[in-house]
């Protein structure tokens, strides 16, 4: 649970960095679509991770099949909804730098997700690919 926290926290603090650096930008529709893009994947992003709870790891290891909550319609809704949010950043900052960002983490998640997959389909076997079939990404 301290892990949690101590995630969420740190995801809390960028947040408020990156809506106190931008707020002065220009409400445009950019902009705009970038927040109604950032704001609901946050959420579901903290929602996701708190639905995790003990099985989260940085690398991948199957303690536990997590198959409740976000997790019964999306096996990996931390890399969905992390994407989805830096995407909206995209929109609503504008910077190009962000943009490479975004292109280089969407191959690393999909081969996360990917080496995740791998270790618990050994871990879970039949369990893990049931699941699979009923679960988007």
């Amino acid at each position: 649970m301290k892990t949690n926290l101590i995630t969420l926290f740190v995801v809390l603090i960028g947040f408020i960095c990156l809506v106190w650096q931008t707020w002065t930008l220009p409400w445009n529709p950019m902009h705009i679509a970038g927040v109604a893009i950032v704001i609901p994947s946050v959420l579901l992003l903290v929602v996701a991770r708190l639905q995790l709870g003990r099985a989260f790891s940085v690398q991948a290891r199957a303690t536990q099949l997590v198959t409740a909550g976000l997790y019964a319609r999306i096996r990996n809704p931390i890399y969905v909804f992390g994407g989805l949010t830096l995407a909206g950043v995209c929109l609503w900052v504008g910077h190009p730098l962000f943009l490479l960002v975004f292109a280089v983490l969407i191959p690393m998640q999909i081969g996360r997700a990917r080496k995740e997959a791998q270790v618990l389909r050994e871990r879970f076997g039949a369990a893990y690919d049931e699941y699979r079939s009923k679960t988007w990404f």
